[in-house]
């Protein structure tokens, strides 16, 4: 291999490390907070989990506006990271809102979605570690909420390698695609003072 070809893949590799990225075959990757760009990858990575799994209740599939205004209620606490692979996005999570009254302000819940074409390949993982540090970091966040449905063994491990604790399900909760589907309920709790 002639040295200048070896000094730009050890430049490559250095400036990944020093920039906190990760490099795979020839193709950068990142985890950053999403940008309104990200909205349409975004949007159709959920869709696709709308009509072909259980991992969410929705059942009809959402159009721009929608998660535009999704997109627009994560501030403060409420975040949304993208995993972005050679300028794909291939799966993102989100810390949002758990439920609208007041009270509830320091708990968020998180979410995790893989597009169909990159799942089994460590993302959620990369995702849910990102994510976490956030929510540790962050002095509003109190407890980490996360609501699965009790067939998707993968997220229930996932959480489960993460610290998460089981508080209980919720059976019957819902049905899809013909089925009486529970709920698992999850949770991580920071032990601090809520700003």
């Amino acid at each position: 291999m002639e040295a200048s070809v070896k000094n730009k893949i050890f430049h490559t590799q250095d400036l990944c490390l020093r920039t906190n990225l990760r490099c795979a075959k020839m193709g950068i990757i990142m985890i950053r907070k999403a940008e309104l760009k990200d909205i349409p990858a975004v949007m159709d990575i959920y869709n696709d989990a709308i009509l072909h799994t259980t991992a969410t209740f929705d059942t009809e599939i959402k159009d721009y506006e929608d998660r535009l205004a999704w997109f627009q209620a994560h501030t403060g606490q409420y975040v949304i990271f993208v995993y972005e692979e050679a300028g794909t996005v291939a799966g993102y999570a989100s810390l949002s809102r758990y439920r609208e009254r007041k009270a509830f302000d320091p708990a968020v819940e998180i979410s995790i979605y893989i597009h169909a074409g990159y799942r089994g390949r460590g993302i959620g993982r990369s995702l849910m570690e990102k994510t976490l540090q956030y929510a540790k970091e962050c002095p509003q966040i109190g407890t980490v909420v996360s609501l699965i449905t009790s067939e998707n063994e993968v997220s229930i491990r996932l959480h489960e390698r993460f610290g998460f604790s089981y508080c209980g399900q919720i059976r019957q909760a819902g049905v899809k695609f013909g089925r009486k589907l529970g709920l698992n309920a999850y949770q991580i709790i920071y032990d601090r003072e809520i700003e």
